[in-house]
């Protein structure tokens, strides 16, 4: 969905209203990245260490980190030039999240978030290797099919949350026999090619001189994917160890 936002057309990347600013630069947002995984893994520490020893005081952590990091991600994709502030916020509100889920998780499955961060990693590593040999490319007709396929799950996890409020439930997906299994593999599928998405806007953002904030907009949209991704991993192996 970013690669399709009006406000990240040419015509942003070449705008003259940030003409003095900087250029945007692969080093750059590389950079940034990695700033905002450390704060997204300094919070996370802090959730988790607290989930261990006090759940219920770590579950208003994780509810107010996951309501905060959806709003902050809302605001920085209509506003990308106050990423820098919300960006970094956005990291900080999911590590809560994300420190007190994998808790939850590797209390029931010893071992399962280091795993998940593992599996996440090499997802990243690999498909980054595949698009920088040009493996895989962003073609228009790929980012259509990412795009459909996204918006498809976000339906279902949409009707499954408004279901759910109402006390029902969407039967098999979300067990762990083998159509549950099956989705959440093709869930993970979806989330990982949304990361070749993420580098051709960073490509593309450096290729046509994107103003310098846009550095951070793009370290921003890759954390969304792996924040999505290393959930949609956690999910999977825990209803693969649900059948051993």
């Amino acid at each position: 969905m970013r690669t399709s936002n009006p406000l990240l057309n040419e015509s942003t990347f070449q705008s003259p209203a940030h003409a003095g600013h900087g250029q945007m630069t692969l080093q750059g947002t590389v950079n940034k990245t990695a700033f905002l995984l450390f704060l997204t893994f300094a919070t996370a520490i802090y959730t988790w260490n607290m989930a261990m020893t006090d759940p219920a005081a770590a579950m208003t952590w994780v509810i107010g980190g996951a309501i905060a990091g959806f709003i902050l991600a809302l605001i920085t994709s209509f506003k990308p030039v106050w990423s820098p502030v919300t960006g970094s916020l956005y990291a900080l509100a999911e590590g809560l999240f994300l420190g007190g889920l994998s808790a939850r998780y590797e209390m029931q499955f010893h071992g399962i978030a280091l795993q998940a961060i593992l599996l996440t990693g090499g997802v990243l590593l690999a498909l980054l290797a595949a698009y920088s040999m040009r493996l895989i490319r962003a073609t228009e007709n790929f980012k259509l099919g990412i795009f459909a396929a996204t918006g498809g799950i976000a339906l279902v996890y949409l009707v499954t949350i408004v279901l759910g409020m109402f006390g029902i439930q969407i039967p098999y997906i979300h067990g762990s026999g083998m159509i549950g299994i099956g989705f959440s593999i093709a869930v993970v599928i979806i989330a990982a090619l949304n990361l070749v998405l993420d580098f051709d806007f960073i490509e593309n953002g450096c290729a046509h001189g994107a103003p310098k904030y846009m550095e951070w907009y793009a370290a921003f949209g890759l954390l969304v994917t792996l924040v999505w991704l290393y959930v949609e991993i956690l999910r999977l192996l825990s209803k693969l160890a649900r059948r051993d």
